[in-house]
């Protein structure tokens, strides 16, 4: 009796996750496409495999904002948009009432080479409305966390309107980089770390949005000082 309960709960259990996955898979966004002139971008290797692309989001331009209606997880950048040396990139990144059960990231990357090739390699961090944020790194399909999603009191949380708020920043000072959220530093890297072979080419590099899938979020505010 007890083994037939428990069975019955773990088939439940499995079926329930399964049809949550399925609720959650890779959305395609009406009308999709790039119209910001002079950006491209790139979805993630699984995605692509299902048939989808690019133009399965929506890309474009509202005032100053850049606002990002996404199906499958991908990464935007500008070519034009290079840090080199010493730099601060940053941006403020609004995500909307979502209607998934579970929280997608979306945030920044830097030291980008090779983009929209097999060869790509950068570095991102992004932060959750769930108060948490991650940070890896791609070296063309190989993709490696650096520091794995856990909570930080820097990161906001969700509000009851359904929408939350995070500026996310990289710092690169002399042969070090620190992700910052809402203006605190959340986690740093000794360059000896992150460059080198099967790592980045560089901490100079384009820099960009990375975001996950099936998110509604406007960035403003994307700049670089030095």
């Amino acid at each position: 009796m007890r083994l037939t309960s428990a069975l019955t709960v773990a088939t439940t259990a499995a079926l329930l996750a399964t049809a949550l996955h399925a609720q959650d898979a890779d959305r395609v966004v009406a009308d999709g496409g790039i119209a910001v002139p002079g950006w491209t971008g790139r979805i993630d290797d699984a995605a692509a495999k299902k048939g989808l692309t690019i133009n399965s989001s929506k890309f474009v331009r509202e005032g100053d904002a850049l606002h990002l209606t996404i199906g499958p997880a991908a990464t935007y950048w500008n070519p034009a948009n290079v840090a080199k040396g010493n730099y601060t990139v940053r941006a403020s990144f609004k995500e909307g009432k979502t209607t998934a059960d579970h929280p997608h990231p979306a945030g920044l990357f830097i030291g980008g080479s090779g983009l929209g090739t097999d060869q790509q390699r950068y570095m991102y961090c992004v932060a959750y409305g769930s108060g948490e944020f991650l940070i890896r790194r791609f070296n063309g399909s190989t993709v490696t966390t650096l520091v794995r999603r856990q909570a930080h009191p820097a990161v906001h949380k969700t509000g009851s309107d359904g929408s939350v708020t995070q500026e996310i920043a990289w710092r690169v000072r002399d042969g070090r980089a620190e992700c910052l959220i809402n203006g605190q530093s959340v986690a740093g890297f000794d360059q000896a770390e992150i460059v080198g072979p099967d790592r980045l080419e560089s901490t100079d590099g384009a820099y960009g949005i990375r975001v996950s899938h099936n998110m509604d979020v406007v960035v403003t505010g994307l700049g670089l000082t030095n």
